[in-house]
């Protein structure tokens, strides 16, 4: 019998569950109403701006549906506009807007404090093995896994 507790795989999931509570009570200390979702698609627009919504399906690894209902939402606080392209009004290009680039403002020296505050005590070379061992789990599932995302 495996004893899955001596796995990576549980400690993989802790993991992203203790980062998204930190980043939900971090935000709400400091007023921002933004969930860690929210945030990364904002810090994605403000490289991408105006990317489109099926691209940027594939760049958060998000299903279609599960990115519509988060841009609506983001709609719904203006931090986002969709805009049909002028070349194809299938397709839809996302914009940040003025005030979602205040919020991600004021958001990122918060980001950068529990950057800071989660990485305390680790080495140079702690990180860049922790680094390169995620991303080794990631290419062992990514062939399988994320095309079965990707066609979504």
């Amino acid at each position: 019998m495996i004893d899955i507790e001596k796995t990576l795989m549980p400690w993989i999931g802790k993991s992203m569950k203790v980062i998204d509570y930190f980043f939900m009570d971090r935000f709400a200390r400091h007023n921002i109403e933004l969930t860690k979702v929210q945030w990364i698609l904002l810090k994605r627009l403000k490289e991408m701006n105006g990317e489109s919504q099926h691209n940027l399906a594939f760049l958060t690894n998000r299903d279609k549906a599960s990115l519509a209902r988060l841009l609506t939402t983001m709609e719904r606080k203006n931090l986002v506009a969709r805009i049909p392209s002028d070349s194809d009004q299938r397709i839809n290009r996302i914009y940040i807007t003025s005030h979602g680039e205040k919020i991600l403002k004021q958001a990122m020296p918060v980001v950068k404090e529990m950057i800071d505050e989660m990485q305390e005590g680790l080495t140079d070379e702690e990180k860049i093995i922790t680094i390169n061992v995620l991303k080794k789990l990631m290419n062992n599932i990514k062939s399988e896994e994320l095309v079965a995302l990707e066609t979504k």
